[in-house]
């Protein structure tokens, strides 16, 4: 079983922030599988489907991206061992707008939501797929950046680079995390 989570915030604030592109990427790979439905659990919302005869829990925390581990950790105590894969989509400023890559394993970069993840789990041992947001424009904060909505110019793209981030995680499902790494990085 894979257990995917998109990072972000929850409500309608939040819904089209950088920081919420996590939840654009899940939320789009749940609709290219149709009839796909999220329900309320472990402080998330989840769903739970089958790609290419595999098990996939679809997980977005519904606590606030500093506070994302508690939630992927409610759902790993509960599945315990049938879980043998983590995949966490998260927003990424050091990668330039719509660039994707993959990582196994490795340090959090400072991302809130990674570092509540790897505290509350215990390690880092989990793979990533990072969209990149870009860096913040002049002298403004990354923290206030992140939580600023896509601009026109980025909306006019997003769907494309969201498109290819769930063709990613499908190649991911499918192929594992080498191959994805040489294929997107």
């Amino acid at each position: 079983m894979i257990l995917i989570a998109g990072l972000g915030n929850p409500g309608k604030d939040y819904e089209l922030t950088r920081h919420n592109v996590g939840f654009l990427i899940v939320n789009k790979f749940a609709e290219s599988l149709c009839n796909v439905k999220f329900y309320s659990k472990f402080k998330s919302q989840i769903a739970i489907t089958d790609f290419n005869s595999e098990k996939i829990i679809l997980l977005k925390p519904q606590t606030f991206m500093n506070e994302s581990g508690s939630a992927i950790s409610l759902a790993l105590n509960f599945y315990k061992n049938e879980i043998n894969q983590i995949l966490v989509v998260h927003d990424d400023i050091d990668l330039e707008f719509g660039v994707i890559k993959f990582k196994e394993n490795g340090g959090t970069a400072g991302h809130k939501g990674l570092d509540s993840i790897a505290q509350s789990i215990g390690n880092c041992d989990f793979d990533r797929l990072r969209f990149g947001v870009g860096r913040p424009p002049g002298l403004k904060e990354a923290a206030n950046y992140v939580l600023k909505k896509f601009n026109k110019n980025e909306l006019k793209k997003l769907d494309i680079f969201i498109d290819l981030s769930v063709c990613a995680i499908k190649d991911y499902i499918s192929n594992g995390i080498n191959y994805c790494m040489n294929k997107y990085n």
